[in-house]
C-alpha cells in the first residue's frame, strides 16, 4: 500500500505584484525523499521552499502536511532576537538531554555555541541555524543553500549526516558534488512550472537539455505553421472569405499560443578580456612565513606561478587562504621570506566579502560611480573594456532588468550581488584574476559560463573556493592549507589533490591524518580502523565509503561518550526519569550504529585485501 505524502501542494498560484511566480503548481514530497530543487537564480526556488514551510501563503491552492509530520526549514537569515548565544538559539526547541546533539553539530559545522549572537557573523548565524535543524531532526528538512559559508570539511560532515538520515529532505544548492552525492529525485522550476524526475541531480543536465531541445523543435514547427497559415491568409482569403473564417480564427489562435510562450532565461553575456600579456613568471615566493600571535598561516612556503596557471587555495575557514593570496599579491608583508611579482601585472579582484559593493547605492550608481568605469561627460554610460556602453544595457548583459537599475544593492539576492560584482570585474582588462569565493550563490548555468570564460582567459587565476566540482573543472594547481603553517602544493584540482594526498600519506605509513596520532596511542587504541592505500578489489563507491568510515566511527564514539557522561550524572534516574530514558534509548541506538559501522569497515577491509 502506497504511503501518504509528507507534504502535498495542489494548484498553487502566487504573484508578487507582477507576473505570476507560480501558476497552478502541484507537487508532493514522500517519506524518505531526497530531492534536489533546481532552477535559475530568480526562478522562485526559495519562495517555493517558504511556501512548503508555511512561511509564505499562496494566493490560491492548498498546502497539506501529513498529520504529525514535523518540518524544519533552514532560514537564510535566521531571527535570533531574544537569544544570548548561538548555542541557546540552537537549543531553543530541544530538551536539555539533547544538548549533545548541538555540541556534535557545532563541532562538525565549526561554530562556537558560546558565541554571543550580537557579535556573530552572518556565516556563524547560518551555521547555528543549520545545527539547530540537524539536532532537531524533523521528518522533513527544507535546506536552502546549506553549504554557503561552510568550508570543505564542514560540507563533508553535513554530506555524511544527510546520507545517514532517515528523514526526507528538499535541497537547494549550487554545489554540484553535494547534490550528486545526496539526491535521488529532482524538482526543476522553469518559468513558473515545476517538473519532477525520479533521478538525482547527476541526470539533471541531460534531462534539462532534452526538454529544451524538444521545446525548440516544437517552437520551430509552430513558427513554420504560423508562417504557412499567414501566407495563405494574405494570398487566398479574399476568394474564400466566408467558408474559411475557421482557418482565420485558427491562425489567430496559433499566434496567441506563440505569444504566450515564455522565453527561457538566457545566460549572462559575460566576457573576460585579458589585458597586455604579463611576464612569463607572474609570482615567485621563497621561504614565506606569516603568523598572528600563536596562529601560523605559512612556514617556509615556496611557490612559482607562471603566466596562464590556475592556482586554487583550499582549506578550512580561517586557516589563512585570503591572507596567503594577499601576501602573494604584495598587499600583506610576510614575517619572513620574499615575494617577487612579475612585470606588467594588471590585477582584477573578486572579494568574497563583497566590499566593492555599497549596499546603499543603486546598481546604476555602483557602476557609474566606479572611477575605472566612469565615462567623462556621460552620466548614463560606463566604460566596458575600452568601449562606452549604456549602463542599463550593460546590466541587462548580466540578467538585470531595467527596473532593477535604480534598486539598491542591499535589495539584491546573493546570486545577484555576485553577478553585479562580476559585471564590475569584467568591465576591466586584466591579466591576473583573484577570485575569492566567486561560486557562492551562482546558479548552475552561470557557473558553467564562468568556468568556460576562465578556460579561455589568457591571464593567470588565483582562486579560493569550497566548490569541489568547480575546483576540478578550473584548477591546474591546488595549494592545500591544513593549519599550523602547513601549506602543500599539488598538481591538478580537488580530486587530484585528494588522490595525491592519500598516496603521500600511505608512503609515509600514515594512511590518514588521524593515523599518525593513533600510532602514538596505546595498543588498545591502535585497533581503530584507518583506510589502506591499496583497495584494488573495491568499486569506486566502496573505496569512498572505506575512506570515510574511520571518521564516521570516531563521530559515533564521541556521541556515545557524551551520552555516557550525561547518564552518569548522580541521581539522574531518580530526578529526571524521562530524560534518563531518552538518553538510554539514544545510547542504545548509537551502540548499534557503531557495531554496524565497524562490521561494515571489516567487510570492506577484507574485500580490499582479497
Amino acid at each position: 500500500m502506497a504511503q501518504a505524502p509528507l507534504l502535498q501542494l495542489t494548484s498553487i498560484s502566487l504573484t508578487f505584484g507582477g507576473d505570476p511566480v507560480f501558476d497552478d503548481l502541484s507537487l508532493s514530497v514522500q517519506p524518505g525523499d531526497r530531492v534536489a530543487l533546481v532552477g535559475r537564480n530568480g526562478s522562485g526556488k526559495s519562495t517555493l521552499m517558504k511556501v512548503m514551510a508555511g512561511l509564505v501563503e499562496a494566493d490560491k491552492g492548498e498546502v497539506v502536511l501529513s498529520p504529525g509530520t514535523t518540518v524544519g526549514y533552514m532560514e537564510q537569515e535566521p531571527d535570533m532576537s531574544g537569544f544570548a548565544t548561538l548555542g541557546e538559539f540552537a537549543m531553543s526547541r530541544l530538551d536539555v538531554s539533547e544538548q549533545y546533539k548541538v555540541e556534535i553539530a557545532s563541532e562538525g559545522l565549526k561554530f562556537d555555541p558560546d558565541r554571543p549572537v550580537e557579535t556573530a557573523s552572518g556565516g556563524e548565524r547560518r551555521r547555528a541555524a543549520l545545527a539547530k535543524l540537524m539536532a532537531e531532526a524533523p521528518e522533513l528538512m527544507l535546506l536552502d543553500e546549506p553549504t554557503n559559508h561552510l568550508d570543505i570539511e564542514a560540507i563533508a560532515w553535513l554530506e555524511n549526516e544527510l546520507k545517514q538520515t532517515r528523514a526526507a529532505f528538499v535541497l537547494i544548492s549550487h554545489d554540484r558534488a553535494f547534490l550528486r552525492a545526496l539526491t535521488r529525485a529532482t524538482l526543476w522550476i522553469d518559468r513558473g512550472a515545476v517538473r519532477r524526475q525520479e533521478k538525482g541531480f547527476e541526470d539533471f543536465e541531460a534531462w534539462r537539455d532534452k526538454v529544451w531541445e524538444e521545446e525548440d523543435i516544437a517552437r520551430h514547427k509552430l513558427d513554420r505553421k504560423i508562417k504557412a497559415e499567414a501566407r495563405w491568409a494574405v494570398e487566398g482569403i479574399s476568394a474564400r472569405r466566408k467558408r474559411n473564417q475557421g482557418r482565420v480564427r485558427n491562425l489567430q489562435a496559433l499566434r496567441e499560443e506563440r505569444g504566450n510562450q515564455i522565453r527561457r532565461k538566457g545566460t549572462a553575456a559575460m566576457e573576460l578580456e585579458a589585458g597586455p600579456a604579463s611576464g612569463k613568471k607572474v609570482i615567485e615566493a621563497k621561504g614565506l612565513a606569516k603568523g598572528f600571535g600563536d596562529k601560523r598561516i605559512v612556514t617556509k612556503f615556496d611557490l612559482l606561478v607562471n603566466r596562464g596557471d590556475r592556482v586554487a587555495f583550499v582549506g578550512p575557514n580561517g586557516v589563512g587562504k585570503t591572507t596567503l593570496i594577499k601576501m602573494l599579491m604584495g598587499e600583506v608583508a610576510p614575517d619572513e621570506g620574499e615575494v617577487k611579482l612579475g612585470t606588467n601585472l594588471v590585477p582584477a579582484i573578486f572579494d568574497q566579502s563583497r566590499a566593492a559593493l555599497d549596499p546603499e547605492m543603486t546598481l546604476w550608481e555602483s557602476l557609474t560611480g566606479d572611477k575605472e568605469m566612469r565615462v567623462s561627460g556621460a552620466a548614463d554610460q560606463v566604460m566596458v573594456r575600452g568601449t562606452p556602453k549604456h549602463v542599463v544595457g550593460y546590466l541587462k548583459e548580466f540578467l538585470f532588468d531595467e527596473a532593477q537599475a535604480r534598486a539598491k544593492v542591499k535589495s539584491l539576492s546573493g546570486g545577484e550581488k555576485a553577478r553585479l560584482l562580476l559585471a564590475k570585474l569584467m568591465a576591466k582588462e586584466s591579466n591576473i584574476l583573484v577570485l575569492d569565493e566567486p561560486t557562492n550563490d551562482l546558479d548552475v548555468e552561470t557557473l558553467d559560463l564562468l568556468q568556460e570564460l576562465l578556460d579561455d582567459y589568457d591571464g593567470t587565476v588565483l582562486l579560493v573556493s569550497h566548490d569541489r566540482d568547480f575546483l576540478d573543472r578550473v584548477a591546474s594547481t591546488t595549494i592545500a592549507m591544513e593549519g599550523n603553517g602547513r601549506a602543500t602544493v599539488y598538481a591538478g584540482g580537488w580530486t587530484d589533490y585528494r588522490a595525491q594526498r592519500e598516496e603521500r600519506l600511505a608512503e609515509l605509513g600514515e594512511g590518514s591524518p588521524k593515523a599518525s596520532a593513533k600510532s602514538e596511542a596505546p595498543k588498545a587504541e591502535a585497533a581503530k580502523p584507518a583506510p589502506k592505500a591499496q583497495k584494488a578489489g573495491l568499486s569506486f563507491t566502496e573505496k569512498h565509503r572505506l575512506e570515510e568510515l574511520p571518521s564516521v566511527i570516531e563521530r559515533i564514539e564521541a556521541e556515545i561518550a557524551k551520552l555516557e557522561a550525561f547518564l552518569a550524572q548522580p541521581d539522574m534516574y531518580q530526578k529526571e526519569p524521562v530524560k534518563f530514558q531518552k538518553g538510554t534509548e539514544a545510547l542504545a541506538e548509537r551502540q548499534k550504529m557503531l557495531a554496524a559501522a565497524e562490521e561494515e569497515w571489516m567487510e570492506l577491509e577484507e574485500k580490499a585485501a582479497g
